[in-house]
Protein backbone atom coordinates (compact mmCIF):
# COMPACT_ATOMS: atom_id res chain seq x y z
CA UNK A 1 0.00 0.00 0.00
CA UNK A 2 1.43 3.52 -0.93
CA UNK A 3 2.43 5.72 1.95
CA UNK A 4 0.51 8.88 2.61
CA UNK A 5 3.80 10.43 1.18
CA UNK A 6 3.19 8.66 -1.79
CA UNK A 7 0.37 9.59 -1.71
CA UNK A 8 0.64 13.25 -1.63
CA UNK A 9 3.44 13.48 -4.03
CA UNK A 10 0.53 12.78 -6.34
CA UNK A 11 -1.11 16.12 -5.70
CA UNK A 12 1.13 18.40 -4.72
CA UNK A 13 4.69 19.05 -5.00
CA UNK A 14 6.59 18.14 -2.23
CA UNK A 15 9.57 20.61 -0.83
CA UNK A 16 12.13 19.34 1.71
CA UNK A 17 12.66 22.17 4.34
CA UNK A 18 16.12 21.52 4.78
CA UNK A 19 19.91 22.65 3.49
CA UNK A 20 21.25 19.50 4.58
CA UNK A 21 22.61 17.89 1.49
CA UNK A 22 22.10 14.03 3.49
CA UNK A 23 18.35 15.04 3.57
CA UNK A 24 17.39 15.91 0.07
CA UNK A 25 19.41 12.84 -1.23
CA UNK A 26 17.19 10.69 1.17
CA UNK A 27 13.95 12.38 0.51
CA UNK A 28 14.51 13.15 -3.05
CA UNK A 29 12.17 16.29 -2.98
CA UNK A 30 11.98 18.46 -5.96
CA UNK A 31 12.44 21.57 -4.51
CA UNK A 32 14.71 22.31 -1.57
CA UNK A 33 15.26 25.62 0.34
CA UNK A 34 17.49 27.35 2.49
CA UNK A 35 17.71 30.45 5.29
CA UNK A 36 20.05 31.54 7.99
CA UNK A 37 18.24 29.07 10.03
CA UNK A 38 18.16 26.16 8.26
CA UNK A 39 22.22 26.88 6.94
CA UNK A 40 23.13 26.72 10.78
CA UNK A 41 21.74 23.51 10.82
CA UNK A 42 23.46 22.15 7.44
CA UNK A 43 26.90 23.36 8.85
CA UNK A 44 26.59 20.44 11.40
CA UNK A 45 26.23 18.51 8.90
CA UNK A 46 29.31 16.39 7.96
CA UNK A 47 28.44 15.93 4.51
CA UNK A 48 28.90 20.03 4.16
CA UNK A 49 32.20 20.47 6.28
CA UNK A 50 34.55 20.19 3.13
CA UNK A 51 32.52 22.58 1.49
CA UNK A 52 32.50 24.94 4.54
CA UNK A 53 36.01 24.74 4.73
CA UNK A 54 37.10 25.21 1.22
CA UNK A 55 34.79 28.57 0.87
CA UNK A 56 36.58 29.61 4.10
CA UNK A 57 39.93 29.29 3.22
CA UNK A 58 39.09 31.00 -0.21
CA UNK A 59 37.60 33.73 1.27
CA UNK A 60 40.71 34.30 3.80
CA UNK A 61 43.21 34.38 0.51
CA UNK A 62 40.58 36.83 -1.72
CA UNK A 63 40.75 38.94 2.03
CA UNK A 64 36.96 39.10 2.00
CA UNK A 65 35.21 39.89 5.54
CA UNK A 66 33.05 37.26 6.96
CA UNK A 67 30.00 38.52 5.74
CA UNK A 68 31.37 38.62 2.39
CA UNK A 69 32.45 34.70 2.83
CA UNK A 70 28.85 33.95 4.98
CA UNK A 71 27.26 35.45 1.49
CA UNK A 72 29.28 33.43 -0.55
CA UNK A 73 28.74 30.46 1.42
CA UNK A 74 24.83 30.50 1.40
CA UNK A 75 25.20 30.10 -2.24
CA UNK A 76 27.91 27.85 -2.33
CA UNK A 77 25.77 25.27 -0.19
CA UNK A 78 22.43 25.83 -2.57
CA UNK A 79 25.10 25.31 -5.89
CA UNK A 80 25.73 21.85 -3.98
CA UNK A 81 21.90 21.42 -3.42
CA UNK A 82 20.72 22.47 -6.99
CA UNK A 83 22.08 18.97 -8.73
CA UNK A 84 19.95 17.03 -6.08
CA UNK A 85 16.65 18.44 -7.70
CA UNK A 86 15.06 18.68 -10.70
CA UNK A 87 13.05 21.90 -9.28
CA UNK A 88 14.60 25.14 -7.34
CA UNK A 89 16.58 25.61 -4.93
CA UNK A 90 15.29 28.94 -2.53
CA UNK A 91 17.65 31.13 -0.91
CA UNK A 92 17.26 34.26 1.09
CA UNK A 93 17.61 37.83 0.84
CA UNK A 94 19.48 38.88 4.00
CA UNK A 95 16.80 39.71 6.40
CA UNK A 96 18.01 43.17 7.37
CA UNK A 97 17.17 44.14 3.91
CA UNK A 98 13.43 43.48 4.15
CA UNK A 99 12.77 47.27 4.62
CA UNK A 100 14.51 48.18 1.70
CA UNK A 101 13.81 47.35 -1.20
CA UNK A 102 16.83 49.37 -3.28
CA UNK A 103 19.32 46.88 -1.32
CA UNK A 104 17.08 43.79 -1.63
CA UNK A 105 16.94 44.13 -5.37
CA UNK A 106 20.95 44.62 -5.54
CA UNK A 107 21.53 41.28 -3.13
CA UNK A 108 18.83 39.04 -5.36
CA UNK A 109 20.58 39.96 -8.20
CA UNK A 110 24.03 39.41 -6.57
CA UNK A 111 22.79 36.11 -5.54
CA UNK A 112 22.01 34.99 -9.29
CA UNK A 113 25.17 36.47 -10.24
CA UNK A 114 27.19 34.23 -7.96
CA UNK A 115 25.25 31.10 -8.72
CA UNK A 116 25.81 31.87 -12.37
CA UNK A 117 29.98 31.44 -11.61
CA UNK A 118 29.14 27.86 -10.34
CA UNK A 119 27.22 26.95 -13.42
CA UNK A 120 23.98 27.25 -12.09
CA UNK A 121 21.09 28.64 -14.14
CA UNK A 122 18.50 31.56 -12.65
CA UNK A 123 15.88 28.53 -13.32
CA UNK A 124 16.91 26.90 -11.21
CA UNK A 125 17.19 29.05 -8.45
CA UNK A 126 14.13 31.27 -6.47
CA UNK A 127 15.19 34.45 -4.52
CA UNK A 128 13.32 34.97 -1.20
CA UNK A 129 12.27 37.48 0.31
CA UNK A 130 10.11 38.87 3.63
CA UNK A 131 6.86 39.71 2.92
CA UNK A 132 6.97 43.38 3.58
CA UNK A 133 5.66 45.81 1.51
CA UNK A 134 9.43 46.63 0.36
CA UNK A 135 10.37 43.19 0.06
CA UNK A 136 7.28 42.70 -1.86
CA UNK A 137 8.27 45.95 -4.68
CA UNK A 138 11.47 43.75 -4.81
CA UNK A 139 10.14 41.10 -5.78
CA UNK A 140 8.09 42.87 -8.64
CA UNK A 141 11.04 44.43 -10.05
CA UNK A 142 13.19 41.34 -9.93
CA UNK A 143 10.10 39.32 -11.71
CA UNK A 144 10.53 41.78 -14.60
CA UNK A 145 14.47 41.04 -14.52
CA UNK A 146 13.45 37.23 -14.98
CA UNK A 147 14.51 36.25 -11.38
CA UNK A 148 11.60 34.09 -9.63
CA UNK A 149 10.84 35.11 -6.35
CA UNK A 150 9.49 32.70 -2.96
CA UNK A 151 7.87 35.73 -0.73
CA UNK A 152 8.51 34.28 2.73
CA UNK A 153 7.35 34.72 6.56
CA UNK A 154 3.62 35.77 5.25
CA UNK A 155 0.84 35.16 7.81
CA UNK A 156 -2.03 37.42 6.13
CA UNK A 157 -4.51 37.57 2.87
CA UNK A 158 -3.24 41.35 2.54
CA UNK A 159 0.35 40.03 2.41
CA UNK A 160 -1.29 37.17 -0.02
CA UNK A 161 -2.74 39.76 -2.84
CA UNK A 162 -0.11 42.29 -2.79
CA UNK A 163 2.32 38.87 -3.49
CA UNK A 164 -0.07 38.08 -6.53
CA UNK A 165 -0.50 41.46 -7.41
CA UNK A 166 3.37 41.47 -7.66
CA UNK A 167 3.57 38.81 -9.93
CA UNK A 168 5.66 36.52 -7.65
CA UNK A 169 6.57 33.38 -8.50
CA UNK A 170 5.44 31.63 -5.59
CA UNK A 171 4.90 32.67 -1.80
CA UNK A 172 5.39 30.44 1.60
CA UNK A 173 1.96 31.28 3.80
CA UNK A 174 3.46 29.92 7.50
CA UNK A 175 1.25 27.51 8.90
CA UNK A 176 2.59 26.34 12.13
CA UNK A 177 3.32 30.07 13.52
CA UNK A 178 -0.13 30.92 12.50
CA UNK A 179 -1.56 28.22 14.96
CA UNK A 180 1.26 29.15 17.64
CA UNK A 181 -0.14 32.64 17.94
CA UNK A 182 -3.43 31.40 18.03
CA UNK A 183 -2.52 29.34 20.79
CA UNK A 184 -1.37 31.34 22.60
CA UNK A 185 -4.10 34.11 22.17
CA UNK A 186 -6.63 31.71 22.92
CA UNK A 187 -5.35 29.75 25.52
CA UNK A 188 -5.74 26.36 23.26
CA UNK A 189 -3.34 23.05 23.52
CA UNK A 190 -5.02 22.21 20.02
CA UNK A 191 -6.65 22.54 17.29
CA UNK A 192 -8.42 19.64 14.97
CA UNK A 193 -7.25 20.31 11.46
CA UNK A 194 -10.38 21.62 9.77
CA UNK A 195 -10.56 24.42 12.69
CA UNK A 196 -6.69 24.77 12.71
CA UNK A 197 -6.28 28.88 12.20
CA UNK A 198 -2.95 28.31 10.00
CA UNK A 199 -4.87 25.77 7.78
CA UNK A 200 -7.80 28.07 7.12
CA UNK A 201 -5.05 30.51 6.29
CA UNK A 202 -4.04 28.87 3.73
CA UNK A 203 -7.07 27.36 2.58
CA UNK A 204 -8.10 30.90 2.31
CA UNK A 205 -5.44 32.34 0.54
CA UNK A 206 -5.38 28.82 -2.12
CA UNK A 207 -9.16 29.58 -3.07
CA UNK A 208 -8.62 33.16 -3.62
CA UNK A 209 -6.15 32.56 -6.12
CA UNK A 210 -7.41 29.29 -8.17
CA UNK A 211 -10.44 31.56 -8.15
CA UNK A 212 -8.91 34.73 -9.51
CA UNK A 213 -7.03 32.48 -11.68
CA UNK A 214 -4.01 33.98 -10.24
CA UNK A 215 -0.64 32.23 -11.38
CA UNK A 216 1.41 32.53 -8.11
CA UNK A 217 2.31 28.73 -6.47
CA UNK A 218 1.08 28.58 -3.20
CA UNK A 219 3.59 26.74 -0.84
CA UNK A 220 1.97 25.90 2.67
CA UNK A 221 5.14 26.04 5.11
CA UNK A 222 6.33 25.66 8.80
CA UNK A 223 4.66 22.78 10.03
CA UNK A 224 4.06 21.47 13.44
CA UNK A 225 2.00 17.92 12.57
CA UNK A 226 1.34 15.71 9.86
CA UNK A 227 -1.99 16.30 10.60
CA UNK A 228 -1.91 20.26 9.11
CA UNK A 229 -0.17 19.04 6.30
CA UNK A 230 -2.42 16.66 5.39
CA UNK A 231 -5.41 18.97 5.50
CA UNK A 232 -3.71 21.01 3.14
CA UNK A 233 -3.14 17.73 0.28
CA UNK A 234 -4.00 18.85 -3.15
CA UNK A 235 -2.25 22.51 -2.23
CA UNK A 236 0.17 23.33 -5.24
CA UNK A 237 3.52 22.81 -3.16
CA UNK A 238 4.37 22.02 0.96
CA UNK A 239 7.75 22.13 2.44
CA UNK A 240 8.24 20.01 4.76
CA UNK A 241 10.46 19.19 7.51
CA UNK A 242 12.81 15.96 7.30
CA UNK A 243 11.12 14.49 10.64
CA UNK A 244 7.74 15.24 9.29
CA UNK A 245 8.51 13.27 5.74
CA UNK A 246 9.61 10.76 7.71
CA UNK A 247 6.70 10.00 9.91
CA UNK A 248 4.42 10.17 6.56
CA UNK A 249 6.88 8.13 4.62
CA UNK A 250 6.14 5.11 7.29
CA UNK A 251 2.40 5.81 7.56
CA UNK A 252 0.16 3.55 5.06
CA UNK A 253 -3.50 5.38 5.97
CA UNK A 254 -5.76 6.91 3.18
CA UNK A 255 -4.64 10.46 2.20
CA UNK A 256 -8.03 12.38 0.77
CA UNK A 257 -7.13 15.64 -1.56
CA UNK A 258 -8.49 18.47 0.59
CA UNK A 259 -7.72 21.49 -1.72
CA UNK A 260 -8.43 21.35 -5.84
CA UNK A 261 -8.48 24.05 -8.21
CA UNK A 262 -11.82 22.87 -9.43
CA UNK A 263 -13.72 23.50 -6.18
CA UNK A 264 -13.48 27.07 -5.26
CA UNK A 265 -15.94 30.15 -4.20
CA UNK A 266 -15.58 32.44 -6.81
CA UNK A 267 -14.23 35.06 -3.89
CA UNK A 268 -13.99 38.75 -6.13
CA UNK A 269 -10.82 40.19 -6.34
CA UNK A 270 -8.94 42.57 -3.74
CA UNK A 271 -7.91 46.10 -4.07
CA UNK A 272 -4.35 45.98 -2.48
CA UNK A 273 -2.35 49.04 -2.56
CA UNK A 274 -0.04 50.25 -0.35
CA UNK A 275 -2.42 52.27 2.08
CA UNK A 276 -4.79 49.18 2.51
CA UNK A 277 -1.90 46.86 2.52
CA UNK A 278 -0.28 48.95 5.96
CA UNK A 279 -3.42 49.25 7.26
CA UNK A 280 -4.62 45.44 6.79
CA UNK A 281 -1.93 44.70 8.22
CA UNK A 282 -2.12 47.01 11.02
CA UNK A 283 -5.21 45.83 11.39
CA UNK A 284 -3.78 42.14 12.05
CA UNK A 285 -2.24 41.67 15.27
CA UNK A 286 -1.28 37.69 14.22
CA UNK A 287 0.34 39.13 11.37
CA UNK A 288 2.16 42.16 12.66
CA UNK A 289 3.62 40.22 15.39
CA UNK A 290 4.68 36.74 13.03
CA UNK A 291 6.01 39.11 10.23
CA UNK A 292 8.38 41.38 12.83
CA UNK A 293 9.44 37.81 14.78
CA UNK A 294 10.38 35.97 11.58
CA UNK A 295 12.67 38.90 10.70
CA UNK A 296 14.21 39.17 13.77
CA UNK A 297 14.91 35.22 14.13
CA UNK A 298 16.34 35.35 10.73
CA UNK A 299 18.22 38.45 11.40
CA UNK A 300 19.41 36.89 14.58
CA UNK A 301 20.62 33.42 12.85
CA UNK A 302 22.24 35.49 10.20
CA UNK A 303 24.67 37.35 12.65
CA UNK A 304 25.28 33.79 14.38
CA UNK A 305 25.91 32.61 10.99
CA UNK A 306 28.49 35.52 10.52
CA UNK A 307 30.32 35.08 14.16
CA UNK A 308 30.48 31.10 13.21
CA UNK A 309 32.26 31.76 9.90
CA UNK A 310 34.43 34.41 11.62
CA UNK A 311 35.84 32.22 14.68
CA UNK A 312 36.46 29.72 11.39
CA UNK A 313 38.58 32.55 9.95
CA UNK A 314 40.45 33.19 12.47
CA UNK A 315 41.32 29.79 14.18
Amino acid sequence: MKTVLDQLREMTVVVADTGEVAAVKEYKPVDCTTNPSLVLKALKDPASEELVALEIETGCKAGRTPEQVTEILTVAMGAELAPLVPGRVSTEVDACLSFNTEKSVTRGRAIIDEYSKRGIEKKQILIKLASTWEGIRAAEILQDDGIDCNLTLLFSMAQAVACADANSFLISPFVGRITDWYKKAEGRETYAPHEDPGVISVCKIYDYYKSNRINTIVMGASFRSSDQIKALAGCDNLTIAPNLLDEMGNDNSPLTRALSPEKTSGVAPILMDEANFRWEMNADAMATEKLAEGIRNFDADHKKLINLIATRMSA
